[in-house]
């Protein structure tokens, strides 16, 4: 199950003129019976809630005054995640004759337009306050609080992802939390500006939008939305020419395959990170120490320490941590069973929180051979948001890759694709990679979009580290020069030393264009080359200006 929260705004949205009809209260009922959290995101305060909402209890946590504390209706517990207003400015609003004037826990509440007097208050005192509108409503908080942090405050409480929460509003406070749920949606009465950021717009009105939503939840768990409405979430893989390549960051069983030395991991790493820049919580099953020292995941095992199952599940307990299980300290009959037994308390903590929202499986074939015993987990369950990595997609379980939906090709495609019922006959260059989906037609071809890490270690390489045998020898017209640039500040170096003739001698010729090309992989330093090319007769200074400034650009002045 994706969704494993449902987040709702009150006015407007649940309850129509302050009332929620029995429909919807019902609604609800069957939506927590489904094993979902239900929270309350509101303005109000929680006497005045309370008063106007007897069904309160539906509810397990309250987030009320727009963020500012959250309430337990089982337990009747009320929690500040802010300091109250400080007085000097409520008496200044009072002796100012702002009225209406509410006065909160932490929220200080009036109407427009009366923002104009608060605004102003807030200014003579030096205060650190915000105005929040909420249509003609007005509300002062502190800096930091909205119903974003409200929300993130109670999913803490549950160890949830706002990747595994639907929140659902009509108001312009409802743009903050609506933004961090991974399904945002506007009720048809919303105002056009949440309709617009939103991921849906609901047919039915407040609270026939609600139930609308809910009964969505309940029977297929949104699935529909998922291909027209949840874009913004895909996962970068790299470009087929100017079109995006990305995967679904929710359901896919995905394979990367090919030889040694292809480029698997700079596609991994690079999705890896991107998934890590998102917020979505991974798992790395690392057989041979790969991913030791990976920035974005707590690495644990080592050669002389096997991890322990243990403290894996302590670090994905918290929503906020990755994991790279090292298993070099086990013995390689042991791997296989230490993964199996891995497997089923993943699982668990799936259903329970949703979470970790990907499963990387490195060195697959050993882990998942075909002798594979299926551990107490039905494979499509165990293979959901599951990357695996191998040499040897042939040595694969069939029942495995007959689960996989989406191929990664590198090196030879053709080979990859056969154990899944793919073919092609498209052959790949050094960068890139080939993407086949039993879902979505013909395979195509695309440029990997390495992480920033493997990105910033290759600037530094080609910048001042050695390129061996791709370095750039200046040799001129008769081969009287044998000037060896290993790296790109040397070229630049040796550029401005040589004489006009050797210089235009290998830029008439392409040799820089083409070694920007094939060593330095880089296409906008070859097509710097080729525009000093095109200055035909002009100055040889100036083609050196125009390629010096490109790679200074491109690799801050390695020189």
């Amino acid at each position: 199950m994706r969704y494993l929260a449902f987040a709702t705004d009150y006015d407007g949205t649940l309850a129509h003129h302050g009332v929620v009809d029995g429909e919807t209260v019902d609604a609800l009922r069957r939506l927590k019976a489904s094993g979902r959290k239900l929270i309350l995101v509101t303005g109000r305060q929680m006497d005045d809630l309370a008063r106007v909402f007897p069904e309160l209890p539906l509810f397990d946590l309250v987030v009320g005054e727009n963020g500012a504390l959250i309430y337990r209706p089982e337990r009747r517990e009320t929690r500040r995640l802010a300091d109250p207003p400080p007085s000097s400015f409520v008496e200044e609003l009072r002796r100012r004759g702002v009225e209406p004037l509410a006065v909160g826990q932490v929220v200080v509440a009036t109407e427009q337009p009366n923002e104009r007097v608060v605004i102003e208050v807030i200014r003579e005192l030096g205060l650190e306050l915000q105005v929040i509108f909420n249509k003609g409503s007005v509300m002062v908080l502190p800096s930091s609080v909205n119903k974003a942090s409200g929300l993130q405050a109670a999913l803490d409480e549950f160890s949830l992802s706002p990747h595994n929460v639907v929140g659902i509003g009509d108001a312009e406070n409802d743009h903050a939390f609506l933004s961090v749920c991974e399904c945002g949606v506007a009720v048809a009465n919303a105002l056009d500006a949440v309709k617009q950021r939103a991921d849906h717009v609901t047919e039915g009105r407040a609270s026939v939008g609600v139930r609308e939503v809910i009964e969505a939840l309940i029977s297929n768990d949104l699935h529909a939305l998922e291909a027209a409405t949840l874009r913004r979430h895909s996962i970068l893989l790299g470009h087929a020419g100017d079109d995006p390549v990305v995967l679904s960051p929710y359901g896919s069983g995905v394979i990367l395959a090919g030889p040694s030395g292809g480029g698997k991991s700079s596609l991994a790493r690079g999705f890896l990170e991107r998934l890590a820049d998102q917020r979505y919580q991974f798992c790395i099953v690392d057989p041979e120490g790969d991913y030791d020292n990976f920035a974005v995941a707590v690495t644990i095992g080592a050669p002389d320490r096997p991890p322990t199952i243990g403290e894996v599940m302590r670090i994905l307990e918290g929503p906020h941590e990755n994991v790279a299980i090292n298993l070099l300290g086990l013995r390689l009959p042991e791997r296989p069973e230490f993964f199996e037994q891995l497997l089923p308390r993943v699982h668990e903590l799936r259903a329970r929180t949703g979470r970790p929202h990907w499963m990387v499986v490195d060195e697959a074939h050993h882990l998942l051979p075909s002798s594979w015993g299926q551990v107490d987990v039905t494979l499509p369950q165990a293979l959901t948001s599951t990357l695996l990595i191998t040499v040897h997609p042939e040595a694969l379980a069939k029942d495995v890759c007959n689960q996989i939906d989406v191929v990664l090709a590198m090196g030879a495609p053709a080979d990859v694709l056969r154990p899944f019922g793919g073919k092609t006959d498209v052959s790949l260059a050094p960068g890139e990679a080939l993407i086949w989906s039993r879902r979505d037609g013909p395979p195509r071809r695309f440029r990997i979009l390495p992480g920033q890490l493997e990105r910033q270690r290759h600037l530094r390489k080609y910048a001042a580290g050695d390129l061996g045998p791709n370095a750039f020898y200046f040799r001129g017209p008769d081969g009287r020069l044998n000037l060896r640039a290993q790296n790109l500040a040397m070229f630049l170096q040796i550029a401005d030393g040589v004489d006009d003739e050797t210089w235009l001698h290998h830029l008439r010729r392409g040799d820089y264009a083409r070694w920007f090309k094939t060593a330095i992989k880089d296409r906008e330093l070859e097509a710097a080359a080729r525009k000093a090319e095109a200055l035909g007769d002009k100055p040889a200074g100036e083609g050196r200006r125009l390629i010096r400034d490109a790679i200074e650009q491109r690799y801050t002045a390695p020189a």
